[in-house]
């Protein structure tokens, strides 16, 4: 998934007794996942797909995307159907995930600026959002995509929201069970959801991935009837 050689977490690892578990394996073994069935991890891959078609045709994309050459739009989202996924091989033997409920193998940089409420007021700055929490948690390391449950429940409690209050919600499709199971877990609204397609349509660069969810969540919240 990127040019760099990623390391270091196998190397570390190894010294706590983890035998090097990859992602593939984290969502296999995830008791959360108990209940997924691949026909649904497909239709929400599906419907990624459609989302991020529509969204790039109403050129809701254009205020976050800078052109580099002639490449103006994400190239990942496809026409694909249910029938076509159901096609595809397993990644793992014994496994359940296919390239279809993956996210994709891509290439981006994003940019993102922030500023502390001094700093808007000394350079008259005229913000665009404000972050209500931030803050960074962790889940069990074999799981591990899952750890958007308890990082979501943290930040809900420390900002003093519930999810109903909610309005929009963008969270990395590294694979479709990974959002089902959030949805499930914390009882979110799925329309709600990576409304323009998530990375399994749009792809998932590494490193850039965080800034631009944060930028379509921008754009998205000023173009819709929503404040969080």
């Amino acid at each position: 998934m990127s040019q760099i050689p990623i390391s270091a977490a196998m190397i570390v690892g190894q010294q706590y007794g983890f035998d090097t578990p990859t992602s593939v394996q984290g969502r296999r073994n995830d008791r959360r996942e108990v209940g997924h069935q691949p026909r649904r991890a497909r239709k929400w891959a599906l419907q990624s797909h459609e989302r991020a078609k529509a969204a790039i045709a109403a050129g809701r994309f254009d205020n976050e995307i800078v052109a580099m050459g002639d490449a103006t739009v994400d190239e990942g989202p496809r026409e694909t159907s249910l029938e076509k996924m159901a096609t595809l091989k397993v990644l793992v033997e014994d496994g359940r995930m296919t390239a279809a409920v993956a996210s994709q193998i891509s290439d981006g940089a994003s940019a993102l600026p922030l500023a502390s409420a001094e700093a808007v007021e000394k350079y008259n700055l005229k913000p665009r959002a404000r972050i209500h929490h931030l803050s960074a948690r962790g889940d069990d390391p074999i799981f591990m995509l899952s750890a958007p449950i308890p990082a979501t429940k943290h930040a809900l409690a420390k900002a003093g929201l519930s999810i109903e209050d909610i309005d929009i919600v963008e969270i990395n499709e590294a694979f479709a069970p990974v959002v089902l199971a959030w949805i499930k877990e914390i009882g979110a609204d799925p329309a709600k959801v990576n409304v323009n397609g998530g990375a399994i349509a749009l792809g998932h660069p590494l490193g850039a991935t965080g800034n631009k969810l944060m930028a379509t969540l921008l754009n998205e919240l000023e173009g819709a009837p929503a404040r969080l």
